[in-house]
């Protein structure tokens, strides 16, 4: 019987240094999934990966062996030994994998409660499981009610009512530190989405943003009309740095941007003047040593954490508006997940009964050379009528499970009586369960 499970590091869980190591590109979530899907216990998979989380949902046949494989695979990404990385992996199950998608995609696990962005993240990265043909019934039911959720909580509640970005958050931090920045000079590098929620979060406080980008200069020019900036070519960047006063990197490059001694080079040229390194990228762009430079404050995405929190407060009450949404939305699923597996549960347990009667009769067939054929019939309909009087109350009560808990009901079913081929059916635990690699509530 196949289980819904997934496997992720969040900046609840790990650090930035952990989540860089394994950060996946759009090109290699692509190959991943193939990858994934090539093996034989996983039938289905979605690759979820930006700045804050990466994820994995997955339908699979042996839960215990998916998740060697995949904690394997992640380990191999980061050049590290797999029990470096247990400590930041959690692993849900079944409806805890559902619910947390959920919110997710309802932006209730964000660094910052309610931001808009992570929606169309788990779009995209939806999109691009069918286009690797990696998804299934599962998933494609899972991420189609998941987004839907995600729109429901932001159309039924004010979750993302004013400022709801890391990129925003990050603007806070420095006016925080610089005062007012109208007279700033910022230099964004990346001309992604986020470096377009960083320059229209500076536009309303009145800077002219200057971009660099190496591979999308065409997509840096356009915003840089739209939110009245200019633009660069990437190889002028050293001269650059010794104008800017605020450098915000966001760019999905694999290696370091900036480094520590390319910056210092420029820091004599500076006499003096305070510069704001801004890093929004998983993996890093700016090197950390940065920040031990005269004159040089680097802020990393786990930096902001702390400005961050006070953006929640507001946001509580609607927060437990959107929790009940999801609620709301995950019996819906449940009661799907549960409808898949009733009727296989029930036909393989009377299969088994049946094999078990036939199985007695056969056994006995050579000590009954006085019964006629007629009462051999007999003894037969007697043993078949107990057994299904003996399933009739469970068939019944299998029948009425609530949604919540029909499909932990039904795995600890199919376990007792040995209903599941797979020979490790008896290690698995009951639908929905954290497993151990990481127990999922550290916030």
């Amino acid at each position: 019987m196949n289980e819904l499970i997934a496997l992720g590091t969040s900046h609840k869980t790990a650090g930035v240094a952990v989540r860089e190591k394994i950060a996946l590109t759009e090109a290699a979530s692509e190959r991943f999934m193939r990858e994934l899907v090539g093996e034989e216990t996983i039938s289905e998979a979605v690759v979820l990966s930006t700045c804050n989380r990466t994820e994995l949902y997955l339908v699979v046949g042996d839960p215990v062996e998916a998740e060697s494989i995949v904690l394997g695979a992640l380990a191999r990404r980061a050049g590290v030994r797999p029990t470096e990385l247990v400590g930041g992996i959690y692993s849900l199950r079944n409806c805890d994998a559902a619910r947390h998608l959920y919110r997710v995609a309802s932006g209730l696990e964000s660094m910052v409660i309610g931001e808009a962005e992570v929606q169309g993240q788990v779009k995209r990265a939806y999109e691009a499981a069918l286009a690797a043909q990696s998804t299934g019934p599962l998933t494609n039911k899972l991420f189609r009610a998941a987004l839907a959720t995600g729109k429901r909580v932001r159309t039924d509640t004010a979750i993302s009512a004013g400022r709801a970005s890391v990129a925003s958050v990050a603007v806070d931090a420095a006016r925080e530190a610089l005062g007012d920045l109208g007279a700033r000079h910022v230099l964004i590098i990346g001309a992604g989405e986020t470096a377009e929620l960083t320059a229209r979060a500076l536009h309303t406080q009145g800077v002219r943003t200057m971009f660099v980008a190496n591979r999308r200069r065409e997509r840096a020019a356009e915003l840089a009309r739209r939110f009245g900036g200019d633009t660069v070519a990437f190889d002028a960047l050293p001269e650059e740095l010794a104008k800017a006063d605020i450098i915000v990197a966001s760019t999905s490059s694999p290696h370091l941007i900036l480094g520590a001694e390319e910056l210092g080079m420029v820091v004599p040229e500076r006499a003096g003047r305070p510069l704001l390194l801004i890093d929004l990228a998983v993996p890093r762009d700016i090197d950390p040593a940065c920040a031990e430079l005269p004159g040089v404050t680097l802020v990393d995405v786990d930096g902001l954490q702390r400005q961050v929190a006070r953006h929640q407060l507001g946001r509580r009450t609607e927060a437990r508006k959107a929790e009940g949404i999801v609620e709301d939305e995950i019996q819906a699923f449940a009661g799907w997940l549960g409808s898949l597996e009733v009727m296989p549960t029930l036909t393989a347990l009377r299969t088994r009964a049946d094999d078990v009667v036939s199985g007695l009769l056969e056994e006995n067939e050579g000590r009954w050379e006085s019964l006629s054929a007629a009462d051999r019939q007999r003894v037969e309909k007697l043993a078949r009528t107990a057994v299904s009087r003996l399933l009739h109350e469970p068939t019944v009560r299998v029948r009425q499970l609530d949604a919540e808990h029909r499909h932990a009901r039904l795995s600890l079913l199919r376990e007792l009586f040995g209903l599941d081929e797979q020979p490790a059916a008896a290690e698995r635990a009951e639908g929905g369960e954290v497993r151990p690699l990481r127990r999922r509530g550290a916030s």
